[in-house]
């Protein structure tokens, strides 16, 4: 069968690419087009790859005002090649902002709609599961507690577990001891204590300044930054100001791996690490006017995917006022090695494991595609 796949981001390329390693393994005769990146590209041939992710993505409201002539071209673009290649089936692999405009379009074409990573509409634009409950035909959601909220919106979903254990396992083989990571990022032997500050340049901003000042307070620790390629050097080095946080970059599971703890801003990185088996404190911080928005826009509890998945503050969130160093210091502590926080928290991640779902989701959600997607052809052939 002919698979159309569209991810937008780094993220949706790992696991698009995990997707169609689990589709070809289901349906050896399948064939792929698609707008991702390298990791894609390495599964479904560079001449499948109609468009790289590192050309659509916008972050911000204000990249994305500057860039609408430039995102309303790319939509037809999209169109125009998926009208193309006619697949059997589009696959959208999270990307809502540009995802839901297509799954309306292929709706009208007649083109079915698999939605992969289903929109956070839990979180905020609850507006949006209108849309996906009438122009997507099947829901692959991933996080266990989502399958209590699309029901009650008049959409079954299917979950199989989560991709980021399969995208962890398969890393872990390859990851280096903390004492190779010492050497090779010239760090001393000094604990690690990780700092994921997010990847846009807002939350850098916004966060990487209040860990630079809770890292004076342990001076028997090393605090090491873990960068993303796509921003310079230059901004983290700025708002770590006087501190000696030390900087890495595209090296998160390393860093993580090599930690005694970290201080994480949310989103999947909350997640990542917990399912790597790392202690963590939530600390994020934004602009005043977006906590006071707060409680009209976010429709969920808590940040972190740790706690959203367990229903519960297993990993303490420090937001916004919260979020000064006194707290912060007290809550890193009690998670370092020692701390009276530590062992709980291990045993909570243990419980996310088994909750999330061991590896191999990957698969096993390109099982249940293809098997949907040859049901709905035999339906159509009886009908």
């Amino acid at each position: 069968m002919k698979y159309y796949l569209i991810a937008g981001e780094p993220s949706g390329d790992l696991h698009g690419s995990n997707l169609m390693k689990g589709l070809l393994d289901e349906d050896p005769q399948a064939q792929f087009r698609f707008w991702g990146g390298d990791k894609m590209a390495a599964v479904g041939g560079a001449e499948n790859l109609a468009m790289h992710y590192g050309k659509t993505s916008f972050f911000g409201i204000v990249q994305v005002l500057k860039n609408l002539r430039t995102i309303k071209r790319q939509l037809l673009d999209c169109q125009a090649d998926v009208k193309v290649y006619a697949p059997d089936v589009l696959i959208l692999v999270d990307y809502p902002g540009f995802n839901m405009k297509m799954a309306r379009w292929a709706k009208e074409q007649g083109i079915p709609v698999f939605y992969y990573i289903a929109p956070k509409v839990w979180a905020w634009r609850e507006w949006r599961v209108k849309a996906i409950r009438k122009y997507v035909d099947r829901l692959f959601i991933i996080f266990p507690f989502e399958r209590d909220y699309f029901p009650k919106h008049g959409i079954e979903p299917i979950f199989e577990g989560n991709p980021l254990a399969d995208a962890i396992e398969e890393r872990r083989a390859s990851l280096p001891s903390p004492e190779e990571f010492r050497r090779e990022n010239g760090l001393d032997e000094r604990p690690i204590v990780a700092l994921l500050a997010g990847s846009r340049r807002g939350e850098i901003r916004d966060n990487l300044p209040l860990m630079a000042e809770l890292s004076k307070k342990f001076p028997d620790r090393q605090f090491v930054v873990a960068g993303v390629p796509w921003l310079e050097r230059e901004l983290y080095e700025r708002c770590k100001g006087d501190s000696d946080i030390r900087y890495v970059c595209d090296r998160t599971y390393e860093t993580l791996c090599a930690a005694e703890a970290a201080v994480v801003t949310s989103g999947t990185a909350t997640l990542e690490t917990a399912l790597l088996g790392i202690p963590e404190v939530v600390v994020y911080r934004t602009l005043w006017f977006q906590v006071k928005l707060r409680p009209y826009v976010l429709k969920v509890k808590w940040v972190s995917l740790v706690n959203l998945n367990l229903d519960r503050e297993a990993v303490r969130e420090l937001i916004q006022s919260d979020a000064d160093t006194t707290a912060a210091e007290r809550e890193l502590r009690a998670v370092l090695t020692g701390g009276e926080g530590r062992e709980r928290m291990l045993r909570d991640f243990e419980e996310l494991r088994t909750v999330i779902g061991g590896p191999g989701a990957s698969r096993r959600f390109a099982r249940r595609m293809v098997q949907e997607l040859r049901d709905m052809k035999n339906r159509c052939v009886c009908g």
